[in-house]
């Protein structure tokens, strides 16, 4: 099950779980749509891999299943685009 984590690991920025610019790599790792375009050219600086749309838990799922709470943000920030 997918953890919907609630922010950009670049810039912070607040992505609730019925966001629609949430972006993810295959490991979860979760970006804005401007970060993930703008700031990593499209690849998640973590793995490599690149992103595709986070999909959208189903509110009456999401009682059941909530989103996680867990902020994760790169200390090192994520200014440019690292080799995988």
């Amino acid at each position: 099950m997918l953890e919907l984590r609630p922010n950009c690991e670049c810039c912070d920025k607040d992505l609730p779980p019925e966001a629609t610019d949430a972006l993810i790599c295959t490991f979860e790792c979760t970006f804005c749509a401007d970060c993930a375009e703008n700031v990593l050219g499209g690849v998640c600086p973590n793995c490599g891999g690149n992103f595709s749309a986070r999909p959208i838990r189903p509110a009456a799922k999401l009682e059941k299943y909530p989103a996680s709470t867990r902020r994760v943000l790169k200390a090192e920030g994520c200014g440019s685009r690292k080799a995988a």
